[in-house]
């Protein structure tokens, strides 16, 4: 089944990036498997926009930064496709991979509206100070689609912090 014929379905949609615990794919692949819908995963470069895309997948994108090269064609990541098939090969869901690029809220909302998805699946973003520091600047992804579009997210937490210590952007107790 092509990419195409997948997104025209419906189904689940999953944000996906390179060093991603597993745990994201494969709470994406066991709703796409309970509800037999397949599954998109697609991955955004935040450092570029997309002048044009191609059916194949491929986008054209030029970076917000003007000292990066001008255009280049991006293909989704072969060693993140490698790791997507060891997960869901053989698992029988259909299921296709995107490459996107600009903001990626805004780039999995318009994705999940051209697939007509029925969740979008993220995980949450690393702990730690580096991570929250991040997250607080640019925001949450997950935040940002549950505010601007009209379908449920699914958040994976991928590091939870036990309920005794306090979250990395706190305080520390005096």
């Amino acid at each position: 089944m092509s990419g195409n014929e997948i997104a025209g379905r419906g189904g689940i949609l999953a944000a996906v990036v390179p060093g991603q615990p597993v745990a994201v794919l494969e709470e994406a692949a066991r709703l796409a498997d309970d509800l037999d819908v397949p599954l998109v995963c697609a991955n955004v470069d935040p450092d570029r926009y997309v002048v044009s895309s191609y059916v194949d997948g491929t986008v054209v994108a030029l970076p917000y930064d003007p000292d990066l090269p001008e255009t280049e064609e991006k293909r989704f990541d072969p060693d993140l496709e490698a790791h997507i098939r060891r997960v869901l090969d053989g698992r029988g869901i259909p299921y296709s991979l995107q490459q996107l690029a600009g903001d990626p809220a805004w780039c999995l909302a318009r994705l999940a509206d051209d697939m007509n998805a029925r969740y979008i699946v993220v995980g949450t973003r690393e702990a730690g100070l580096r991570g929250s520091v991040r997250e607080f600047f640019n925001g949450s992804i997950a935040v940002h689609l549950a505010h601007r579009q009209h379908r449920p997210v699914i958040v994976v937490p991928l590091n939870p912090i036990p309920g005794t210590q306090s979250f990395p952007w706190e305080d520390p107790p005096v």
